[in-house]
This record gives C-alpha cells, sequence and structure tokens, in this order.
C-alpha cells in the first residue's frame, strides 16, 4: 500500500483523515440506527461545516507563515453585525427591503471592513513586531465586545431575502440541474488540471507518475465529485415546499413532479470557489510562493528580497476577507446576526487546519486538508448532537480532538527531524 500511495503521489496523511472521518461516519450511523449517512443529514452537514471550512482555508496560509489568528469567531461575530445592520437598517432607507443590489452591496461592505481588520491586525504584527498570538488574543475582545457595541445587544432581523439564499436551506440551493452541470465542470477541470501538470512537468524535464496512477488518481477525484452530486440530489424537498413551487410553476401535483431535488446548497458552492481559489494561489502565484518561503525560513526569505512584513499584512487582510464570507453564510443560514454568533469558531479553525497536516511550525499546510478537518471537526459534533450527548460534553471532545492534534503534528516533526526514529 505505501508503495502504491508513493507511485500515485497520494499525501499519506489525507488518507488517513479521510479514513477516520469515514470510521466516525460509519460509527455515528450505526449509532443513531441508520440516521447519520442519509442525504438529508450530509445536506446539513455540508451547510453546517460552510463557514468553518472558509475560514480554515484561510487559516492555513496563517499558520504557514508561523503566525496564528485567535480573532476569527469575534471577526465572524462583528462583521455579521455590521452586514446585518447595513441591510436591515441603512440600505433600506435608500433602496426599500428586498433591493436585488442590497445583498451585494452588504457583502461588500463586509468584505472591506474585513479585509481593514484583517489588514490592521497584520500591520501590528509585520510592522509593529507584537506577536500574532497577543494581536489576535486582543482582537477577540475587541471584536468580540464591537459586536456588541454595534447594535447593543440587539438581535438583527430580518435579513435581506437575497442575502439569506447564501446561508442555504430550500431556496439556497441550485438544483439538481445544475448540480450536474458543476459536476461535469469539475470533472473536466479534473481532467484538465492532471493533463497540464503531466506537461509541464515533462517541460521541465521532471519526474511524471505512471500513466495507470495519473488515471486513477482523475477517476478517484470525478468519483468523489459523482458520490457528492448524487447524495445532495437525493435530497428532495418537503412536501409542502414541493407543493407550493408546481403551483408557482403551473404543473400538477403528482408523486413523480414531488421529487424536487435540493442539489448543491450555495454555502458548499462558495467553499468549494474559496478552495480552488486558495489552492491555486497558494500553488500558482508568487505570493504562494513567498508564503511558504516564508514559514520555511523566515529569515532567508528577508535575504531573498521579500517583504516580509507586507506579505504579513496581506495574509492577515485575506484572513479577514474570509471570515466576512463566513460571517454571510453563518447569519444568512440563521436568518439574523445575534452577538454570539462565530463564538468558539476559532477553535473549531484551527483545531481543523491542524487536524488537516497544518504544522505549527510553519512552512507546511494543506487546503484539502483544513476541508476535511473541518468537516471531521462538524461531523463530531453533528454526530454527538445527533445521540443527545450534552453540550458540555461535546465542548470536551472537541477540546480533547484540539490537543492529540497537536500532539500528532509535534510527534511526527520529532520523527521527521530526528534520522534515528
Amino acid at each position: 500500500m505505501y508503495r502504491l500511495l508513493s507511485k500515485m503521489e497520494v499525501d499519506r496523511r489525507l488518507v488517513g483523515l479521510a479514513i477516520v472521518l469515514l470510521i466516525i461516519w460509519v460509527g455515528f450511523d450505526l449509532a443513531s440506527g441508520g440516521r447519520f449517512i442519509t442525504p438529508r443529514n450530509l445536506f446539513n452537514l455540508s451547510v453546517q461545516t460552510a463557514s468553518v471550512a472558509v475560514m480554515a482555508c484561510g487559516m492555513v496560509l496563517i499558520i504557514v507563515t508561523r503566525h496564528i489568528d485567535l480573532s476569527v469567531g469575534a471577526m465572524l461575530g462583528v462583521l455579521a453585525m455590521i452586514m446585518g445592520v447595513v441591510q436591515a437598517d441603512l440600505l433600506p432607507q435608500y433602496l426599500g427591503y428586498n433591493h436585488p443590489a442590497t445583498w451585494a452591496l452588504t457583502l461588500l461592505v463586509g468584505l472591506i471592513i474585513g479585509a481593514a481588520i484583517g489588514g490592521i491586525q497584520g500591520a501590528a504584527v509585520g510592522y509593529l513586531g507584537v506577536p500574532a498570538f497577543i494581536v489576535t488574543l486582543g482582537g477577540l475582545l475587541v471584536w468580540r465586545g464591537s459586536a456588541w457595541w454595534v447594535t447593543q445587544g440587539r438581535t438583527v432581523a430580518p435579513l435581506d431575502a437575497n442575502f439569506m439564499l447564501l446561508g442555504g436551506g430550500i431556496d439556497g440551493t441550485i438544483g439538481a440541474s445544475w448540480s450536474w452541470i458543476v459536476a461535469l465542470v469539475a470533472i473536466i477541470g479534473i481532467i484538465y488540471a492532471t493533463i497540464i501538470e503531466r506537461r509541464r512537468r515533462l517541460s521541465f524535464k521532471f519526474p511524471v507518475k505512471p500513466l495507470w496512477a495519473e488515471y486513477t488518481n482523475a477517476l478517484i477525484k470525478g468519483g468523489i465529485v459523482l458520490a457528492i452530486i448524487i447524495t445532495l440530489n437525493a435530497y428532495y424537498l418537503p412536501t409542502r415546499a414541493a407543493e407550493a413551487i408546481l403551483a408557482e410553476r403551473g404543473l400538477p401535483v403528482t408523486p413523480e413532479n414531488l421529487q424536487i431535488s435540493h442539489g448543491l446548497p450555495i454555502p458548499l458552492l462558495i467553499v468549494i470557489l474559496v478552495a480552488i481559489a486558495l489552492i491555486v494561489v497558494s500553488r500558482r502565484t508568487r505570493f504562494g510562493r513567498y508564503v511558504f518561503a516564508m514559514g520555511g525560513n523566515p529569515q532567508a526569505a528577508a535575504l531573498a528580497g521579500i517583504d516580509t512584513k507586507r506579505m504579513t499584512v496581506a495574509v492577515f487582510a485575506l484572513m479577514g476577507v474570509l471570515c466576512a464570507i463566513s460571517a454571510a453564510i453563518s447569519s444568512a443560514r440563521l436568518q439574523s446576526a445575534g452577538n454570539d454568533l462565530g463564538t468558539l469558531d476559532e477553535l473549531r479553525v484551527i483545531a481543523a487546519v491542524v487536524i488537516g497536516g497544518t504544522s505549527l511550525a510553519g512552512g507546511v499546510g494543506s487546503i484539502y486538508g483544513a476541508l476535511i478537518g473541518a468537516l471531521v471537526m462538524q461531523s463530531l459534533q453533528s454526530g454527538m448532537a445527533l445521540l443527545g450527548v450534552d453540550t458540555s460534553l461535546q465542548s470536551i471532545v472537541i477540546g480533547l480532538v484540539l490537543v492529540l492534534a497537536v500532539f500528532s503534528d509535534q510527534y511526527l516533526n520529532r520523527r521527521h527531524s530526528d534520522p534515528t526514529t
């Protein structure tokens, strides 16, 4: 098996993490009497994981550069409150309620403020030399307090109808047909990326994988895409919602017509787009190369001409942008913006990233791993909730998982650095 994975150039840690996820799913499914691995629960799981997964993608770059951001949950909270006020109180004065431009303007405000908040924290770390732990710990307190101050503690609702589509739900999906189109585009993209990568390696005379390994990798990735779409399309709308849609379209209410699939939820689509963008940035751009160079050896990176201070600001600003996206997803899913939104999300995000193989020592990280790690964390939480486990015990389990993940990271680093082990 080791030789097979080596020839396929598959990250063995990701394979192990995927196996752990499968064991968790099967275990909860058996314990719940077959209620966990169902289209409905997996659909809900994907929506619930989305906000943490988006932030985890950004946290990979933060930790790769040997920093950390403890303020992401608080940033999510204050940005959600700001966007809530913008769409519920400010814009309706000029555009009215549920204007088509409201959701876009609201999101734009959130992205700008998120980038500014992240940039300020990055400047304190990069230019002032304050440790990121201290800066973001202070940020956690400042932005959590600011979230309350924005509205003096009140919950902001109702939100814009179009904005709430970002949270998923009955209307926040793209349906079966568009889901199959997305699957087709994804499979074509996988094939294209495989061909391009092989040609690039050959052009530089780098070693390439055997053709059978290329085909196998592409088949596995395509199979995962198909499995996801088939599962999501197997979750149908509630009968009353389906009847309302059929009446709106002037179609007869028959058993066949009532089977309207949810399809791909918009939050999951956002996660996919964010992940693809950051994978391309980290692997194919100068910015990504600089990030990993800084994490590998900050002094050497600075001597090589990399402006490490400006890069630090850019990475934290990007984290702020992703917090704004997560804030939009979270508040839209709950259809309101409350003061407790994002509480303890910093724990879940950091745990997801470390579980996914990003080293706290810097220089090593994986977007794929962070996504699987986020899914592991949410699966544990959702599975325990499904079994009726007390909330306090859920927190204990999540905390233990984080400690074990950090211990595993340290253990693997020691083995790698010590050739005698």
